[in-house]
């Protein structure tokens, strides 16, 4: 379905976790291409702080509460399921949060959509991977996990497989890491992610302490370039819920850029160092995660996305290094 020729009628998109990071940004762009379009937005508030997306209100809800939740979606055609406990250190510091709200609350949804036969696009992140043996990474290599929010995201992807068969259409996203910013209501809204806590350390005058070994690989996709491919899921499940078509299709959005860590260090002291005129140390510090992969390669196979949904990653690195450096020195 193109920008212009949205289905019979008026789709109907409902976004859980609407109110953080990511889910602002989804909607958001589903605005901006789909102005005819119903979008109900929702968040717990849990972490999310954002109440208001132009003229869209974020509603209350928890996905845990089955009643309330069917209650809130009744009528949607697509579900945007982006509510989640969505970090490891959160994880594992409330693993039975994180078990309701993301195996629970996700099999909440998953059954909605099984009950009416609305379409439904989930994440279920690389952190479900552990360690990547084969590459480049898709979404048919190995699932082996490494630490609880792996474990309930796997759940989660597997619950809506079973699910959907027969029932309704879904998106599953292995999806890189995040990062950038983006504008809701003129307020810039962004993640403390790795490239935002070295530019913070360097302007701060402090070293930018990379984990040991220094060596580990990391894909980052930006946020507009992520709420791009909710915004093409969106419109290719509405076009198959209306052809009756049901199933789960698997998606790699991720960029076309690999950095390892000590990489993306070198980049902010570079970045500072031509704005501002000094260069920021950068120190090897031990590293505090045991649960987190040290691959040093870690390219991602994006075809399927670029092929099937039209969807294509725009955004750099570097750009996003630099506009955040330019930003701290302008003060």
């Amino acid at each position: 379905m193109s920008d212009t020729d949205a289905s019979a009628g008026t789709p109907t998109v409902s976004v859980t976790g609407a109110g953080g990071y990511v889910g602002s940004c989804v909607v958001n762009v589903i605005r901006e291409h789909h102005p005819e379009w119903e979008i109900r937005a929702f968040d717990n508030f849990y972490r999310g702080e954002i109440h208001r997306i132009g003229d869209i209100d974020v509603e209350f809800l928890d996905v845990r509460r089955r009643d309330r939740l069917e209650s809130a979606l009744d009528g949607s055609d697509v579900v945007l399921h982006l509510a989640a406990a969505s970090d490891v250190d959160s994880c594992r510091d409330d693993e039975e949060f994180a078990l309701e709200t993301n195996v629970h609350g996700t099999t909440n949804v998953a059954w909605f959509c099984k009950r009416t036969g609305a379409g439904l696009a989930f994440p279920f992140s690389m952190a479900v991977l552990g360690d990547p043996e084969e590459f480049p990474i898709t979404v048919d290599a190995s699932r082996r996990p490494m630490n609880w929010y792996g474990e309930t995201k796997l759940v989660g992807e597997r619950t809506i497989e079973s699910l959907a068969a027969d029932a309704f259409p879904a998106h599953l996203f292995l999806k890189a890491n995040v990062y950038g910013e983006h504008t809701v209501n003129d307020r810039g809204i962004s993640r403390g992610m790795v490239l935002e806590f070295f530019v913070r350390r360097a302007f701060a005058d402090e070293p930018i302490s990379v984990y040991e070994p220094g060596t580990q690989a990391r894909n980052f996709v930006h946020v507009r370039d992520v709420a791009d491919a909710y915004r093409r899921s969106a419109e290719r499940l509405v076009d198959r819920c209306d052809a009756g078509r049901t199933g789960v299709s698997k998606y790699e959005i991720a960029s076309d850029e690999e950095w390892t860590v000590m990489e993306l260090a070198e980049l902010v002291q570079r970045t500072v160092a031509d704005e501002v005129g000094r260069e920021p140390d950068i120190e090897v510090v031990e590293n505090p995660r045991g649960d987190e992969t040290l691959v040093t390669d870690f390219d991602v196979d994006i075809s399927a996305a670029r092929r099937e949904l039209g969807w294509q990653p725009d955004r750099s690195i570097r750009a996003s290094v630099e506009r955040l450096v330019r930003r701290r020195a302008e003060g």
